[in-house]
């Protein structure tokens, strides 16, 4: 449930004090990228806190475009203190080119990204708090709606599945 997992992250964020929250994701054609992008939205504003279009920012699924994000976050008049991504892999370019200007992760920029894939959340300095999409149970339940196609029994539909935060270093409470 990609808009689920998009409150939670945005809503830790928000829990946490932080008030200028940016949205970094992947490519605009992935449903899962709007989801994600509608649940920042909607989350900041029952909250009463603003949504910068220009905080809104889609690129490709990797650590370079993580990199060149933050190049034109920072170069903002209004710089963001949180910022969500829509992938780990674009979480960890992101924390890399804050440490490169001397921002502080999550001193001064609190850090979520989208996923849970052990070896990018682990090895991110520091560790990445990130949404874990329950991959396995998604892997297994397309397996078991695949094979209850090939038995000839209907097909029930979309499925979504809960999300859930784990919740690192990146944004300073554990």
């Amino acid at each position: 449930d990609d808009f689920q997992g998009g409150r939670l992250a945005t809503e830790h964020l928000v829990k946490l004090g932080r008030k200028r929250v940016a949205h970094v994701t992947g490519p605009e054609r992935f449903e899962a990228v709007r989801q994600r992008r509608e649940a920042w939205r909607k989350t900041l504003e029952e909250r009463g806190l603003e949504v910068p279009l220009s905080f809104a920012m889609s690129g490709a699924w990797s650590e370079a475009w993580g990199h060149e994000a933050v190049q034109r976050l920072l170069s903002k008049k209004v710089k963001p203190d949180a910022i969500f991504c829509g992938s780990d892999q674009i979480a960890r370019g992101v924390a890399d080119a804050l440490r490169e200007h001397g921002v502080r992760v999550p001193d001064d920029i609190a850090l979520v990204g989208y996923d849970n894939w052990e070896i990018i959340a682990a090895a991110t300095r520091p560790s990445l708090t990130t949404v874990d999409m329950n991959i396995r149970e998604l892997g297994r339940q397309a397996a078991l709606q695949l094979l209850s196609l090939i038995d000839g029994q209907s097909h029930q539909g979309i499925q979504h599945l809960p999300c859930s935060l784990v919740v690192r270093d990146s944004c300073g409470e554990k």
